[in-house]
């Protein structure tokens, strides 16, 4: 008789798994918040099988990409390249951001753009995930659900959710 498979979920959530950024929501085309910070919180909750050992799988890798990830967003003004109501383009030797008639200039090393519609939580929960089931770190090891969650203070949080089935 066969086995069942023997499943475990893990939760990685370290101090280090975070970024601080400027952004705003945009709500609709006349309407955003003024530009603030956060201080974002990922952590990410992972399904696989426990191999014989008894661990799923060395997940040291998945902490490393997240720190990563973090470091890449970290001390940025970051904006959204696929909002519908705002455009991006470079002048000048700034980046400018239009919204609503206004311009908003940027020193470039101070600004990174997302493949994103907004710069909320729940935008940024899938940006982290996308980037972690693209991982070639991941291939080949048994992965069967990952959730991401990102915060933006404690009791705020997007999360976004892959699964193979």
């Amino acid at each position: 008789m066969n086995q069942p498979k023997r499943m475990a979920r893990i939760e990685v959530a370290k101090q280090a798994m975070n970024f601080s950024a400027a952004h705003f929501t945009i709500f609709n085309k006349t309407d955003r918040e003024d530009l603030h910070g956060h201080n974002f919180q990922v952590s990410c909750i992972i399904t696989a099988p426990i191999d014989s050992t008894g661990i799923m799988f060395d997940y040291s890798i998945i902490k490393k990409r997240i720190r990563q990830l973090c470091d890449e967003l970290d001390e940025k003004t970051i904006l959204p390249e696929n909002s519908p109501y705002l455009s991006l383009k470079v002048e000048g030797g700034y980046t400018v951001a239009r919204f609503n008639g206004e311009n908003m200039l940027f020193l470039p090393r101070d600004v990174l753009t997302l493949p994103i519609a907004n710069t909320t939580v729940e935008e940024f929960s899938q940006y982290f995930l996308n980037k972690l089931v693209e991982d070639d770190g991941f291939i080949g090891r048994g992965i069967e659900s990952i959730t991401v969650t990102v915060a933006s203070s404690p009791g705020q949080n997007g999360s976004a959710d892959w699964s193979l089935s």
